[in-house]
């Protein structure tokens, strides 16, 4: 039973480290929208987007720790390339947004939030049957 109790607290690790990380790229769309419609000026913009940048990759770096220590090999493979896009962006130096080129950019920073969205929104749903699957077996 005890490991049993283990695992379920795992997952609810994994379910709260995924919806932090949603929350963060959620809150880099709106952003980006507040820019595009004229709320806010490039400026502000730029910098509430680059302050939330390296928590969500710190935080997406120790989603996939968590997974590979608890050796769950399904979710590290399907973590691993938003963690290699990251590491991509911040080998290439283009984690941060640039406030002049942020208009230039606007669509492509947009497709990029999207696609980490996207990706975060399908591991969220797994962590979340994998946490009930867990849960149901452990009454058993």
């Amino acid at each position: 039973m005890v490991i049993g109790e283990v695992i379920v607290y795992f997952w609810l690790t994994a379910f709260f480290l995924l919806v932090a990380l949603i929350v963060l790229v959620i809150y880099q769309l709106m952003c980006l929208a507040d820019l595009e419609f004229d709320h806010i000026n490039p400026y502000d913009s730029a910098s509430q987007i680059n302050k939330v940048i390296y928590p969500e990759f710190g935080l997406q770096g120790f989603l996939c720790l968590l997974f590979l220590f608890s050796g769950n090999w399904w979710m590290v493979l399907l973590s691993v390339p938003y963690l290699y896009y990251n590491a991509r962006l911040y080998q290439r130096r283009q984690h941060l947004i640039d406030v002049t080129e942020i208009f230039n950019q606007l669509n492509q920073e947009k497709k990029r939030r999207l696609f980490k969205l996207i990706n975060l929104v399908i591991l969220l749903f797994l962590s979340l049957f994998w946490m009930i699957y867990s849960i149901l077996e452990d009454d058993e």
